[in-house]
C-alpha cells in the first residue's frame, strides 16, 4: 500500500496524459480546464486505495478513477450553472469563462466521456461498473433536484437534507470506493461495507463543507465564504439553527433566507451571528464527528489487514479536521 498522497499523485500523473487534443477546441478545452483546475481528488484515490485494499494493484483500477473524476467535475460544471457561481477552486468557472452554452455542451460530454472510460474493461466487468456508474449518477441528479427545490421550501427538516446530501455528494464517495472493490473482484460483502464506509465519509464531507463555506478560510477554502447563504440554500447549518433559535431569531432567519438582497455582506454578517449565538458551529462540528464514527464501525468489519484499515481510518480523521 502506498500513502493518500502517493495516489494522489499516481492519479494526477495519469490524468496529465489523458488530455483531450481533439476538434472542436471549444467543446474539448472547457473540459482540460475543469479538469486541471485543481482539488483534492478525494473520489479516484479512493478507487485506486478500494482496489488495492484488496490486493489487486491500483493501476488496473486508473481508467475508473478517472471516470469518476470526470464525472464528478461534470456535476460540478452544471452545478455551477445552476447555483449561479462564478468561482470554482478559485478559478472562473466554465460559464463565465467561456459562456453558458459552452459548459453545457462540455459537460453533457464529460458525462459521455465517464462510460467511454470504463469500455476499456473486460465486458462483464464494465457492465458490472457502469451498472454502478449508472445508479449513482441518477441518485445525484435525484439530490441536485431535491437542492433546488429546498431552496424555495419552507419547512425542510433535517431528515430530508441529509437524504439530499446523500444523494447528491456522499454516493459519489461510495460509488467511487465500491467500483474499486468490484474492480478488485472483492466479495459482495465486502463491496457492500466499503460502500457504506464511503457513504457515512461523504455524509461527514459534505457537513464540513458546509460547515467551511461559512467558517472557512478563503484563500484555503478556493470559494466566497457565506456562498450558501447567499443562494439561499437550507443546509445544515441553517436547519439547525431553525432547531436552536428563539422565535424571533427563527423568523428573522426565515425573512432573510425568503429573499436575495443587494448588500450580501450584511446578509452575510448577521446570519453568521444567529448561527454563533444559537451554538450550530459546534453542533454540525458533532454530526461531522458522528458520520465519521459510523464510516470508521463499517471498516472495522471489512475482511483485510488491520494496517490498511489504519489508512482509511486516517484518512477520514484527515477530512473530519480539514479546512479546506
Amino acid at each position: 500500500m502506498h500513502s493518500i498522497a502517493e495516489y494522489k499523485d499516481f492519479f494526477i500523473r495519469y490524468l496529465e496524459n489523458q488530455i483531450i487534443t481533439k476538434e472542436p477546441k471549444n467543446l474539448y478545452d472547457p473540459i482540460n480546464y475543469t479538469l486541471f483546475l485543481g482539488g483534492k481528488r478525494i473520489r479516484p484515490v479512493l478507487t485506486l486505495v478500494a482496489t488495492e485494499i484488496f490486493d489487486i494493484n491500483f493501476k488496473s483500477a486508473l481508467p475508473a478513477a478517472l471516470a469518476v473524476e470526470v464525472f464528478h467535475n461534470f456535476s460540478l460544471v452544471h452545478d455551477d450553472i445552476m447555483d449561479g457561481d462564478s468561482i470554482r477552486r478559485g478559478k472562473t468557472t466554465v460559464h463565465k469563462k467561456w459562456d453558458l452554452n459552452t459548459a453545457i455542451l462540455s459537460g453533457d460530454a464529460m458525462l459521455i466521456l465517464t462510460y467511454q472510460y470504463l469500455e476499456g474493461y473486460e465486458p462483464s466487468l464494465a457492465k458490472a461498473l457502469s451498472k454502478v456508474m449508472t445508479k449513482m449518477a441518477l441518485e445525484v441528479c435525484e439530490g441536485q433536484r431535491w437542492d433546488i427545490d429546498f431552496e424555495s421550501r419552507q419547512n425542510v427538516t433535517v431528515s430530508e437534507y441529509l437524504k439530499m446530501i446523500e444523494y447528491k455528494t456522499a454516493v459519489l464517495i461510495a460509488s467511487s470506493m465500491k467500483i474499486g472493490a468490484i474492480i478488485a473482484q472483492a466479495s459482495e460483502e465486502n463491496c457492500d461495507l466499503i460502500y457504506n464506509f464511503g457513504l457515512n465519509l461523504g455524509l461527514a464531507f459534505q457537513l464540513q463543507d458546509d460547515y467551511l463555506d461559512l467558517f472557512g478560510d478563503t484563500p484555503s477554502f478556493g470559494r466566497q465564504l457565506g456562498s450558501d447563504i447567499i443562494s439561499n440554500k437550507k443546509t445544515y447549518l441553517y436547519l439547525k439553527a431553525l432547531e436552536f433559535a428563539t422565535e424571533t431569531e427563527k423568523e428573522e432567519l426565515v425573512k432573510l433566507y425568503a429573499v436575495r438582497l443587494d448588500d450580501n455582506a450584511k446578509k452575510i454578517e448577521t446570519i453568521t451571528e444567529l448561527f454563533r449565538k444559537s451554538g450550530v458551529p459546534r453542533a454540525t462540528q458533532e454530526a461531522i464527528e458522528s458520520y465519521t464514527f459510523k464510516a470508521f464501525e463499517s471498516l472495522d468489519k471489512i475482511n483485510i489487514d488491520e494496517n490498511k484499515k489504519v489508512l482509511l481510518r486516517g484518512f477520514g480523521e484527515n477530512l473530519m479536521g480539514r479546512n479546506v
